[in-house]
């Protein structure tokens, strides 16, 4: 297939997801394996998907890794910072793109379902609410268990936060702000329901990742990448209950 064979969707996917790597070296967001599990997770997303569902990952890989750097020194000093200066792996990639790749592939085989939009929006909703939560919430000492509500040091798996809470439901009204701004025109939810649905299922989302550190990633079950990547994948899950229930 030539590029004159492409068309007008397939060439943005193509064209976002090289803007995507060359912006991602020329920031220092993603390191080599990041790079190249970026690249096979745009090119999933975009055309087995949608390219709108990569402008909102990208959103999510921008947002999230300013707030990565965001005070790392004293995240440092308090031994909470990501590894490698920030940089984003292969691991990050596939923890927070997974959800939506497969989504993206079941709509290749199964396309026109009402709910895939909400579906793959609603994941990158989660990843980015988690995101913030745990980058921006680190740092605030007033920390509990979400599961027995016990004073907990600032980063504990499973702790939430007052910040962390607030960072939350702001990463997931950003996403939800995105995705209507995204949504196709065939669409048959209101831009209003959608709104309403991301930024709900995202913040619920990341109370499930809190909820499945604390009783698995704390015990030594899960490792932080597989929470991370249930817990996007329970914004799937939780989109298909929510249209079914409600739309």
């Amino acid at each position: 297939m030539s590029v004159l064979d492409l068309n007008d969707d397939q060439l943005i996917s193509i064209t976002l997801v090289l803007t995507l790597l060359v912006l991602s070296r020329l920031k220092d967001l993603l390191d080599f394996s990041g790079i190249v599990a970026a690249t096979a997770t745009g090119l999933t997303v975009s055309l087995l998907g949608h390219w709108t569902w990569l402008v909102a990952l990208f959103v999510f890989l921008m947002i999230g890794s300013l707030a990565t750097k965001w005070r790392m020194d004293d995240k440092r000093a308090l031994s909470l910072e990501e590894a490698n200066e920030g940089l984003r792996g292969w691991r990050n990639v596939l923890a927070n793109g997974g959800a939506v790749s497969i989504v993206a592939i079941y709509n290749y085989y199964s396309p026109g379902q009402e709910w895939i939009y909400l579906a793959a929006i609603s994941s990158i909703s989660v990843a980015l609410s988690d995101t913030l939560a745990s980058e921006i919430g680190s740092l605030d000492v007033r920390t509990r268990s979400i599961t027995t509500l016990q004073s907990v040091p600032a980063g504990t798996n499973g702790g939430m936060s007052p910040t962390g809470t607030i960072a939350a439901f702001i990463g997931a009204l950003i996403i939800a702000t995105s995705g209507v701004l995204l949504s196709p025109d065939n669409s048959t939810i209101s831009n209003e329901s959608l709104f309403v649905l991301i930024t709900i299922i995202g913040w619920l989302g990341c109370q499930v990742d809190s909820v499945l550190g604390a009783l698995l990633e704390n015990r030594g079950y899960l490792g932080k990448h597989s929470v991370n990547f249930l817990a996007t994948f329970s914004g799937v899950l939780m989109a298909i209950i929510f249209h079914s229930q409600l739309l």
